[in-house]
């Protein structure tokens, strides 16, 4: 592939500006910047979970990270969630705003191939439980050449984080971790992880505690740093640093022209 690529995440949660990211990205694309969007869902996948009687559980693993409980009824309400209603919306957005987008999950021509586990463990009020019927998965894989495909097309891919199991099976997979995977997979010069916080924070919540600069070998006590979900994005940055990834910005996307401004090395850099 010619021409660098900038992979963007678009966090799922209250408060990012989808639209401003959006115009962003469509100033950047006319300017000959290679994107590619993977983005979250959970707050809608919560209120549409709510509204249809099958409302979301979390649990918590012993290492202390957060994920949502899916079992199959829940899978199917991510899926017309994230995959039906942002995906499609985003889509829109940018075809609006005459972006040539093309929507797509993990499953779909088996761009994002996941290993489902088997059992995952969770903490129960300090006890240990087993849950078993859980439709999540770990990314092995990346189809790049499907993307490069899209890419030489002219068209701009935006990604669902569903992933195809080995057996073909839909599954719930990080968004983040997803998007690093990609980055990597694609020989990104940068990821940026757009969330609604400025950027990874020394004593969260406070913003002018922002942490600007991580070397790697800072991530793991950067790891330690990350409250709730941040602990995913510091995982992500690191997984796509060492699968080649130039360099991780992790910055705020509640702000007009977030990937400008992320690219200007506003947030935290992790290179």
């Amino acid at each position: 592939m010619t021409g660098s690529i900038v992979v963007v995440k678009l966090g799922g949660t209250e408060g990012v500006d989808f639209s401003a990211i959006c115009a962003d990205a469509a100033e950047l694309l006319k300017q000959g910047q290679k994107l590619v969007l993977v983005h979250g869902g959970s707050s809608e996948a919560n209120s549409l979970g709510q509204a249809v009687g099958i409302p979301p559980r979390f649990i918590t693993s012993p290492s202390g990270y957060t994920s949502r409980y899916t079992d199959r009824a829940t899978l199917e309400v991510f899926l017309m969630a994230v995959n039906g209603k942002v995906n499609t919306l985003l889509v829109e957005q940018l075809q609006r705003l005459g972006v040539n987008a093309f929507g797509l999950s993990g499953l779909d021509g088996r761009l994002l191939l996941a290993v489902r586990k088997d059992s995952i463990q969770s903490i129960e009020n300090g006890k240990r439980k087993i849950i078993r019927d859980d439709y999540t998965g770990k990314i092995e894989q990346v189809n790049s050449a499907m993307l490069e495909m899209l890419l030489q097309a002219g068209l701009v891919p935006v990604i669902a984080p569903v992933a195809a199991s080995m057996q073909g099976e839909a599954l719930n997979v990080d968004a983040d971790r997803a998007a690093a995977m990609v980055a990597a997979a694609l020989k990104a010069e940068t990821l940026i992880l757009l969330t609604a916080v400025p950027g990874l924070m020394k004593n969260f919540p406070d913003e002018s505690s922002l942490i600007r600069q991580i070397s790697p070998g800072q991530l793991p006590s950067a790891l330690e740093a990350a409250q709730g979900r941040m602990k995913k994005k510091v995982l992500g940055a690191e997984e796509a640093i060492n699968g080649g990834v130039a360099r991780v910005i992790i910055a705020d996307g509640r702000i007009l022209n977030p990937i400008t401004n992320a690219l200007k090395g506003n947030g935290t850099v992790i290179q």
